[in-house]
């Protein structure tokens, strides 16, 4: 009987498929091929996000010309996109994939790790400014500033995907999703991480920019932007339902693989913060006409 009446209580949530169709992830076909919004949301991080980097750049003391940012946009994609896909292998479904090697190309089936994608980027970064002898740290600042973009659309994705949803409560806004997620009830947690990571981060971080000095205190911004990231994901995992493949994670420390992972970028985050007073300097531009004391 209390199934039954938990079941009666569910219907009176939205249901996922009525807010958002059938086939939801598909966006539309081009020839019979569909088009994802995941995909689309990649792109569509990666333009918004070089778009916003040109700007940045165009100010005094900026640790990079055009040609830098240009260079850095096709590395990152590639460090989004291998970074991203061979962190998930690793850290969420090693197992399956031993068995079953050829699938890691299978993008198109889904899996992708942030964690792995922010090392993909790092290393990209690396690349860059040690081939043009360019500051890491402040590349790594500018580039942080940009990183939102890709983070509020890709949640909004996850959540037109309906995928990666919260566990079973009753809050009034919670929602009833397809397939594996049962009949109950769910925190719509993707949401709660495209406000967290996306649009609280992208507040900050531009406050920071364009109100304060931050940008020439190398590894403030990208210091910041690791540790909202860290926290927010942190503290979204409590009610966001853990990976099925990684529940020993959950069962035998009490953590997430997800909280596991955010542990050291908060704590370097916080050490890059809370050094990054003495790491002022004077700062000449590789673009712009301003020198910067």
């Amino acid at each position: 009987m209390f199934l039954f009446a938990t079941l009666a209580e569910a219907t009176q949530y939205v249901n996922f498929h009525d807010l958002m169709g059938e086939n939801s992830e598909i966006a539309f076909s081009v020839f019979g091929w569909p088009i994802r919004w995941y995909a689309l949301a990649y792109l569509a991080g990666i333009f918004l996000g070089y778009w916003y980097l040109l700007k940045l750049i165009d100010q005094p003391g900026a640790p990079m010309a055009r040609r830098h940012a240009d260079d850095m946009i096709f590395y990152a994609m590639l460090g989004i996109i291998l970074g991203g896909r061979l962190g998930y292998v690793l850290f969420y479904n090693l197992e399956a994939y031993i068995q079953k090697p050829a699938t890691i190309f299978k993008l198109w089936d889904g899996g992708m790790s942030l964690h792995g994608g922010v090392i993909g980027v790092l290393i990209a970064i690396w690349y860059v400014t040690r081939k043009e002898k360019l500051s890491f740290l402040r590349f790594c600042d500018y580039v942080a500033c940009v990183i939102p973009f890709g983070l509020f659309l890709g949640r909004i994705a996850n959540f037109v995907n309906g995928e990666l949803w919260g566990r079973i409560s009753h809050v009034p806004w919670a929602i009833i999703f397809p397939g594996e997620a049962g009949p109950l009830p769910r925190h719509p947690s993707q949401l709660y991480e495209a406000g967290l990571e996306g649009l609280l981060m992208m507040a900050v971080l531009t406050w920071l920019f364009w109100r304060t000095d931050a940008r020439y205190k190398p590894g403030l911004l990208v210091g910041m932007a690791s540790i909202i990231y860290g926290v927010s994901r942190f503290a979204v995992e409590f009610v966001r339902n853990p990976d099925s493949q990684r529940m020993w994670v959950v069962e035998s420390t009490g953590l997430s693989m997800g909280q596991w992972l955010t542990v050291p970028m908060i704590v370097i985050g916080l050490w890059l913060v809370l050094t990054a007073k003495r790491r002022r300097q004077r700062v000449e531009p590789i673009a712009g006409p301003d020198s910067v004391a």
